[in-house]
């Protein structure tokens, strides 16, 4: 893997880069919305079996007036994955070995109003190399302007690199964000896209192009959207409502999410990996 070096340093980079540009837009919400809220930073890092290293990253979570909790984490690692698990990984099977670099964030609103949201993207590498990734919009309540906007721009950062990338990544997404022991979306969607292979060092350029600019618009539209609705006034049943949604979060993430399966085989760091579930849910 070591002629994959430069990519390596490259994506990884740009994902904590990524970090500290959201993590400083939300802490200017905090502060807009009379909070001293910041964001914590916990490092953690991987031991292999062997008692190797592996990597690691940080978890980086705030607590406030508008995000009730949300959770910003990067991590790069490598490593071998179980035999088992390599089968289920792309170009794992006839090598174990593997690097994963990338950044996870969900943000819970205290604001039922204030629509939750999930954006990942990452950059792995086993005797293939891809991107992956996405960003959709969760809202307890959903409104039709909100999501309008948030599809717009995700489109937009589509659009600029394949007119058939956002049909495409809104269908994924839209099959890949489904419960269905609830038979119910878990959001509004958004876009989901994985293995966009690095054959070459163009089409690395060109993927990695396209994650940035999938970062990009979610650090656009989604704080855009809090601050139309941090503030707007709500009942019990508002939250009532907002509680039950996000059961039905906490359902899909523990059962169906990929993500969390990914750390959890390869021994990622569990609070960093859980900060996904909500600060309070309710099953009625």
């Amino acid at each position: 893997m070591s002629q994959w070096n430069e990519q390596k340093q490259l994506a990884r980079n740009w994902f904590e880069s990524l970090r500290d540009q959201i993590c400083t837009a939300f802490e200017t919400i905090e502060t807009e919305a009379g909070s001293d809220a910041s964001f914590q930073y916990t490092p953690w890092d991987r031991t292999e079996e062997d008692g190797s290293p592996g990597g690691g990253g940080v978890q980086g979570l705030i607590k406030g007036k508008v995000f009730e909790k949300a959770g910003v984490n990067v991590s790069t690692v490598e490593g071998r994955f179980s035999e088992e698990f390599a089968k289920q990984i792309n170009g794992a099977a006839e090598d174990p070995r593997f690097f994963a670099t990338g950044i996870s964030l969900v943000a819970h609103m205290a604001n039922p109003h204030a629509p939750a949201v999930h954006m990942n993207t990452r950059f792995l590498i086993t005797q293939k190399a891809w991107f992956g990734g996405g960003a959709d919009l969760n809202p307890p309540l959903p409104r039709d302007e909100d999501t309008a906007e948030f599809h717009a721009r995700m489109k937009t950062a589509c659009d600029a690199h394949d007119p058939e990338y956002y049909t495409k990544y809104k269908k994924w997404a839209d099959d890949y964000f489904y419960i269905p022991h609830r038979k119910v979306h878990r959001g509004v969607g958004g876009i989901f896209y994985d293995h966009l292979e690095c054959d070459t060092e163009a089409a690395f350029e060109r993927n990695f192009a396209f994650t940035q600019d999938v970062g990009k618009a979610f650090l656009d539209i989604f704080p855009q959207l809090v601050r139309r609705r941090m503030n707007e006034d709500f009942n019990e049943e508002d939250k009532r409502q907002q509680l039950i949604y996000r059961g039905r979060y906490a359902e899909f993430n523990l059962v169906y999410d990929r993500g969390t399966t990914f750390g959890l085989k390869t021994g990622g760091n569990v609070d960093a990996i859980l900060m996904s579930l909500p600060p309070l849910a309710v099953w009625e």
